[in-house]
């Protein structure tokens, strides 16, 4: 499928999901503070970028995200390509990472606030949590899965551990890599949304409890959109981020 006809059928998603929505309102016939329209939500999200709210909303949400999303991806695919190799190391710590995995970080919030206080920190520690565990058995799972021919290969050419990781093992592993980067992108934001609702005093979490409590569902709503959006983006930026390596490692095309 091209990327034009990809576009459409996109587009074309949207518009019926917006129709579905504006026949939802026309059906239930509620008041527009119960079950807001979209042409009232595009005026909610007008009003918030007008007076600015939402912009520095945004910025914190989106900077607290970066900061435990990068620094959970990095620190588990180095991980990752560490334990891999290590038959005997993973026997003994995959244990302890399926006990940790299922854990909810929103379940750690109490000690991550008592540990590490009020502001942004607690927010990264629940996006990093939620991001580590995804990227970390993706990243194994890669590495574990490369073909032995490959390591015989490197071998009978005396690659160094470096040239083996970097030449063999990661470009292997990287599409297993990218699977558990897009998992963890989708995890890590709805537990940034969720923290926010829960402790903090900005952000798109914060921004729709606030709204709430101002029985403003019209921005309620405005908020869930916009999450939703961010979210789509930030895939796509992991797609674009895919697509850069694969064409700099010779590994993938572009999807």
């Amino acid at each position: 499928m091209t990327k034009r006809a990809k576009t459409l059928y996109g587009i074309g998603g949207v518009l019926a999901l917006l129709l579905l929505w504006q026949v939802l309102v026309w059906i239930r016939n509620e008041s527009a503070a119960l079950f807001p329209s979209p042409l009232s939500v595009v005026q909610g999200l007008g009003e918030m970028m007008e007076s600015g709210v939402l912009l520095e909303h945004l910025k914190v949400s989106l900077g607290r995200f970066a900061a435990g999303y990068l620094t959970a991806s990095v620190l588990a695919i180095l991980l990752g390509l560490l334990l891999g190799r290590s038959k005997r190391v993973w026997a003994a710590v995959d244990p302890v990472i399926q006990v940790l995995r299922p854990i909810s970080p929103i379940a750690w919030a109490p000690f991550i606030v008592l540990w590490f206080g009020i502001g942004n920190a607690p927010a990264i520690v629940i996006i990093f949590i939620a991001a580590f565990f995804p990227v970390l058995l993706a990243t194994v799972s890669g590495v574990r899965n490369v073909e032995p021919v490959y390591l015989k290969v490197a071998h009978n050419m005396e690659m160094g551990r470096s040239q083996l990781l970097t030449r063999i093992i990661f470009p292997t592993a990287f599409p297993s890599i990218a699977g558990g980067l897009h998992l963890a992108i989708g995890t890590a934001w709805i537990f940034l949304v969720s923290g926010e609702m829960i402790g903090a005093q900005s952000g798109l979490g914060f921004l729709i409890i606030d709204s709430r409590n101002t029985l403003r569902m019209d921005l309620v709503m405005s908020g869930i959109v916009l999450i939703g959006i961010c979210g789509l983006l930030l895939d796509r930026a992991v797609r674009l981020f895919e697509n850069w390596v694969g064409r700099h490692w010779g590994m993938v095309g572009e999807k």
